[in-house]
C-alpha cells in the first residue's frame, strides 16, 4: 500500500537519491550545492514544498511544488519534479503523489495544478493523459546565469 507524506530527516538520503535519478532521466547533473538548497526550502516549507511516497514503509517516490500567482486566475501550482524508483513504478506512486499535491492545493484555494514533462517521456504520459488535460501549449525557456536546466 502507498502511504504519501511530508519528508522527514531521516529521509534525506534516499530523497537526494531519488532527486539525483530524476535529474539523471533528463540528462542533468545534481550539484550538492542545488540539493542542499532545495532539502533546506523544503524544511521550512514557505516557498517550495515536498511530499513522499512509501512503499512498505520504504521512501520511493518523491514531488516537489510550489505555488505562484497568476494574472487569469486565484493561485496556481507547479508540479516541478515527480520522480519514482524504477523497482517502484507501476504502482500507484505517482498518481498517489499527484493526487497529494491536487488535495494540498485545492486546500490552500488553488485553481489548478499543473507540471510539464518532455514529450518523449511516453511511460509517464501515459498516466498523465489519464490524470490530466493536455492542452498543447509548447514550453519555451531562456536559460540565465549557470543554474541548471
Amino acid at each position: 500500500m502507498i502511504e504519501i507524506g511530508a519528508l522527514e530527516a531521516g529521509d534525506r538520503p534516499v530523497w537526494q537519491e531519488l532527486f539525483r535519478g530524476y535529474n539523471e532521466f533528463y540528462g542533468r547533473e545534481l550539484p550538492d550545492e542545488v540539493a542542499e538548497r532545495a532539502w533546506r526550502e523544503f524544511t521550512t516549507g514557505e516557498r517550495m514544498h515536498a511530499l513522499g511516497a512509501r512503499l512498505d514503509g520504504r521512501l520511493v517516490g518523491i514531488t516537489h511544488f510550489l505555488v505562484h500567482a497568476s494574472t487569469t486566475s486565484a493561485d496556481v501550482c507547479y508540479l516541478q519534479d515527480l520522480f519514482t524508483a524504477p523497482e517502484a513504478r507501476g504502482r500507484g506512486a505517482a498518481r498517489a503523489l499527484i493526487e497529494a499535491v491536487s488535495a494540498w492545493a485545492a486546500g490552500r484555494g488553488c485553481s489548478r495544478v499543473y507540471w510539464h514533462t518532455k514529450q518523449d517521456n511516453h511511460q509517464a504520459r501515459k498516466l498523465y493523459d489519464r490524470v490530466a488535460e493536455n492542452r498543447g501549449f509548447i514550453h519555451y525557456v531562456i536559460p540565465l546565469g549557470e543554474s541548471p536546466r
